[in-house]
């Protein structure tokens, strides 16, 4: 049986390293590849999430006439522009890992988000603002695509979205990170549950929002220092005929999987196209395919619409609040308690999306931000109520994110994955920005239920196209997508 020392000509060729790679039942690289990976997602996420309580404070003091109560009538443009730049970003930056590789990208890519998080904290007014939101979702929308084509790679077949969801943990933690620093830094104290006896925010301290992008400047820095140490993906250097360096890869996770038990027989049935190099421009090998035509398609309109609920309410959650007249340190609190959802969720994903096929979460989780955005508008004056439907609110928009992204680098062949996903989760972010655009204005008018049901209703939608996507859980990558 081929175990530590596969030698044979068929073994150490493209298709034969990829079949090895195929049998491995755990995850085999060392385990601080995991930590490392997640550090990016962690800053990536907390980039996300850390302009929605802290906004406030940042509208008041770089935009004339701009108070908490009309701080949602300025959030559209830094959000929407922060989302083109996502798209930019990864439609531009994406196609380039498909031809120099993951990990050389993922130190460029996080340069650029902490460049733009840098600028951010030192912006001297809100035009500059706005502009350093768009230079750090350029590095944002290509971070997120290449990291889950990376992942997507060197996971074990049959526990992809398990390792997807587990790196996914460090997204919460870092959206978590976002907005209660947001809440400490950037809002005034006032006494629990309506606000935190320990905020900062003052007369004599109020750019705490500069702080926190200053902080999201160093974690980019520690997140780059650390990705030197990330091997390529092996797939991607058969793609480019390196076959001695994907075989020396290979056979350490060989070997860290022997730890476990022994090895099955590497299943050689691999088309020949996975070992395909990537066409000069990528994208081309999609759009002349009709099967990845017909993924692009359905799978972008999935992102799309999904992403009106998720920026809504990641980016915007504080803000709506205080526009349907919550004084905005309860809204702040209310938002901030709700990232434990998020966290809680992510954690018990882990444990058990493999269970079911990755289109099959995404309607419990419209069911659950439902349930969640009923709560808050039926809590009245109970706050506590409002901070059980806040956490379900998170859980449940949070729920499909990692199963989704799993299943999005799936669908798309190695020679092109990382230009796949940028098109479809990538683009589809620019739901995001025209969602918050289109309904922020109408918000204000309409009842808490009636406003929370708008933006949940979206994940609904999304949640129906979703079970037109492929089957995609526990299969051969290649025979996925070949």
């Amino acid at each position: 049986m081929e175990t530590t020392s596969p030698t044979s000509p068929r073994s150490r060729s493209g298709p034969g390293i990829i079949a090895r790679l195929e049998r491995l039942e755990g995850w085999s690289l060392s385990y601080r590849f995991i930590a490392i990976i997640g550090l990016g997602f962690l800053f990536t996420f907390y980039d996300i999430f850390d302009i929605n309580v802290s906004f406030i404070q940042t509208c008041v003091e770089l935009k004339k006439g701009c108070t908490p109560e009309t701080a949602l009538n300025s959030l559209p443009l830094p959000v929407v522009l922060n989302l083109v730049g996502y798209v930019i970003g990864t439609l531009v930056l994406s196609p380039i890992a498909d031809k120099i590789g993951r990990r050389n990208m993922l130190l460029i890519t996080m340069l650029i988000t902490g460049l733009g998080s840098l600028y951010n904290a030192f912006a001297p007014d809100y035009a500059n603002f706005v502009i350093a939101r768009v230079i750090t979702g350029v590095g944002i929308g290509a971070d997120l695509a290449i990291v889950n084509t990376y992942v997507n790679e060197v996971a074990p077949r049959k526990a992809r979205a398990k390792f997807t969801t587990m790196i996914f943990i460090n997204s919460a933690l870092g959206a978590l990170a976002g907005i209660w620093l947001g809440l400490i830094l950037t809002t005034a104290k006032e006494n629990w549950p309506l606000g935190l006896p320990f905020a900062q925010a003052s007369p004599s301290f109020d750019n705490g929002w500069r702080w926190m992008y200053g902080i999201g400047a160093i974690l980019a820095l520690v997140a780059i220092l650390l990705r030197f140490e990330l091997p390529e993906s092996p797939r991607w250097l058969i793609g480019q005929s390196r076959m001695d360096e994907a075989d020396a890869i290979v056979r350490q996770m060989e070997q860290r999987a022997l730890k476990r038990g022994e090895l099955a027989e590497p299943d050689y049935d691999i088309p020949q196209e996975a070992v395909t190099p990537p066409s000069p421009v990528p994208y081309t090998t999609l759009f002349t395919n009709p099967l990845y035509r017909r993924r692009i398609l359905v799978l972008f309109a999935l992102w799309f619409i999904g992403y009106i609920t998720v920026y809504s309410y990641a980016s915007g959650f504080t803000s709506v609040l205080s526009a349907l007249k919550y004084p905005p340190p309860e809204a702040g609190v209310i938002a901030a308690v709700g990232t434990f959802g998020f966290v809680g969720m992510t954690i018990l994903m882990t444990f058990i999306v493999e269970l079911l096929e990755r289109r099959y979460w995404l309607p419990i989780a419209a069911v659950v931000t439902l349930i969640g955005a009923v709560l808050i508008a039926a809590a009245g004056s109970t706050i506590a109520i409002a901070f059980i439907g806040s956490i379900l609110i998170f859980a449940g928009f949070n729920m499909w994110v990692s199963p989704t992204y799993a299943m999005s680098a799936e669908s798309f062949p190695t020679r092109a994955r990382t230009s796949g996903f940028a098109l479809v989760d990538g683009v589809g972010h620019v739901g995001g920005g025209i969602g918050v655009l289109a309904i922020a204005p109408v918000l204000p008018h309409m009842s808490t239920l009636g406003a929370l049901m708008l933006i949940s209703s979206f994940l609904v939608v999304a949640a129906i196209i979703a079970q037109f996507t492929p089957h995609t859980r526990g299969r051969n990558l290649d025979h996925i997508s070949p």
